[in-house]
Parts: C-alpha cells; structure tokens; sequence
C-alpha cells in the first residue's frame, strides 16, 4: 500500500452522505464552541473596562470579544477539531468499512464516556503541542516550524489511529499496532496538520484523516 492510498480513498468518499453528515455536525459543534468563547471574551472585556476605565471602554472591551474569538479559533481549531474527530469515529469508520471492507465482521466501539475522555485528553495534548511548536517557531525560525508540524503529525496521527483500531481490540493492541504502523500513520497525520491550517479545507481535516486512519488500519488485512 503506498502511503498516499488512504487520503486519496478518503477524498474519494466525500460524496458519502455519511461524511457530509459529520463535516456538518462538525462545523455546527466548532461554530459553537468558538462563539460561546466569544461571547465569554465579550462579556469579561466589557466588565473590565467598566470596573478599570470610562464607560467607551467597556464597550471597547466587548467589541473586542469578537476578535480575540477570531483570534483563538484560528489557533484552537486544530485541537477542537481533533476533539470533534474522535467523537465521530465510529460513523466515518463504518462508512469506510461497509465501502471498502464489505467482508469484515462488525466492530465493537469503545463505551462514550471512553471516547470521550479519548478524545478531550487527544485535544489536550495535540494543544499542549501547538504550543511548544509555537514556541520552536518564534526561537527557530523555519526549523522550528518543521519540528512544530512533525510534533503536530505524530500527536495527531497516533491519537486518531488508537482511537480507529480501538473499536477492534483493546488499548495496548492497538497501542502496538501503532508502533509497526508508525510511519504511515505519521504521514496521515501530517496530512491532517497541514490541512488544519488551511481555511475552508480544515473543516475536511478531521473526516479525512478518519478515513484515512481506517484504510491505514485495514492494510494489514
């Protein structure tokens, strides 16, 4: 299998209603996450500037909220979507499944409250990441934008294939798989860190890298 086999697959199935279900469901969840944080930042920016300032700066405060919403969505997306990702695993995988692996038996999903802790401490991490990537970014200009995107790649990449293969065997197995398979699911997940940064095609990143995450999984069969 070469490596470019599961995201081309995965693009290949974005006529899926199965997809455009989760992009959309996604979107919906994102556009509310970051408008609730908005309407947080707006809020505590007009307290401030009327318990610190004149009356125009509480206003000024709150018309900043917006922004500095803007501002964070830009730099949370990866990671809240990574977060929304894992809670649509099972729908992206058994679209995949019953397209491309008819012959398979039925997975057995992990408990929600397990993929949702899966998923939180998945946005957690890849976040905590972004961070040190941006910091390499600032004290090593260009290589540290290339060692941020592989630190990016792997969190991302072994976050999304754990949680794909766990639906078929237990955490370790699926922790060892990943080992064998480390170098496709990279690549993945590099794919998805790129995207992620990329407006209009971020909002694919998750399904894609998914789907992709199944087809990684399955080349063993």
């Amino acid at each position: 299998m070469t490596l470019l086999l599961p995201p081309i697959r995965a693009v290949s199935q974005l006529d899926d209603p199965v997809f455009l279900g989760v992009v959309l469901r996604s979107i919906a969840w994102a556009v509310l996450a970051f408008a609730a944080v908005a309407g947080l930042l707006a809020w505590a920016g007009h307290e401030a500037g009327q318990s610190w300032g004149p009356n125009w700066a509480g206003w000024l405060g709150y018309a900043a909220g917006p922004v500095g919403g803007g501002l964070l969505a830009l730099f949370l997306f990866l990671p809240v979507a990574t977060v929304i990702a894992s809670l649509f695993v099972d729908r992206v995988a058994d679209a995949v499944e019953h397209r491309y692996y008819p012959a398979i038996p039925p997975a057995r999903p992990a408990a929600l409250s397990v993929q949702i802790w899966d998923g939180i401490a998945l946005g957690a991490r890849v976040l905590a990441l972004q961070v040190v990537a941006l910091l390499l970014s600032l004290l090593l200009p260009g290589i540290g934008l290339v060692l941020g995107w592989l630190i990016a790649a792997w969190a991302i990449g072994r976050g999304l294939f754990v949680a794909v293969a766990m639906r078929r065997m237990d955490r370790d197995t699926a922790t060892a798989l990943y080992r064998r398979q480390r170098g496709a699911v990279i690549v993945q997940g590099g794919l998805m860190a790129a995207m992620g940064v990329i407006p209009l095609l971020n909002l694919l990143a998750p399904v894609l890298g998914t789907a992709a995450m199944v087809h990684v999984l399955h080349a063993r069969d």
